[in-house]
């Protein structure tokens, strides 16, 4: 895979995809490998946000005595997005990282339901991505 993408700030933005038929064999990992660093680089630098749903965030990203399912502007507006990035980035970076599973082996076994708590994680993950993909900008 060969990508190169020129100025966004340019009126002409000349952008060029080479993808090779191995790029699409497991292209959720090939993905990944890129979207991984994006995101990171959008928690370093974020200038703006969404409004992230409470019901998309732990209760202790919710502002306190506040049930409605609103999202408004208060100071852990940019924590419910920054815990949104940061779910998206660990299940990507599930993807890439091959020995994921050796946590869940012990000399005990496998422990199968912390697997399974790590994969709802990374589904989570994925749909927050795929909630909040036009927002990906900053």
């Amino acid at each position: 895979m060969k990508v190169t993408i020129g100025d966004p700030t340019k009126d002409k933005r000349k952008v060029r995809v080479k993808i090779h038929k191995h790029d699409t064999w497991d292209m959720d990992v090939t993905l990944a490998h890129i979207v991984v660093p994006m995101l990171k680089q959008l928690v370093e630098t974020t200038h703006s946000g969404p409004a992230v749903e409470l019901k998309d965030v732990p209760s202790k990203l919710r502002p306190k005595g506040y049930e409605a399912p609103d999202h408004g502007m208060d100071h852990l507006y940019f924590d419910r997005w920054h815990w949104v990035l940061n779910e998206m980035i660990f299940a990507f970076s599930t993807k890439i990282d091959p020995s994921i599973e050796d946590q869940y082996f012990t000399e005990d076994g496998y422990d199968e339901a912390g697997m399974e708590k790590h994969q709802k994680r990374v589904a989570n993950g994925f749909r927050l991505f795929g909630k909040y993909y036009e927002s990906l900008w900053d």
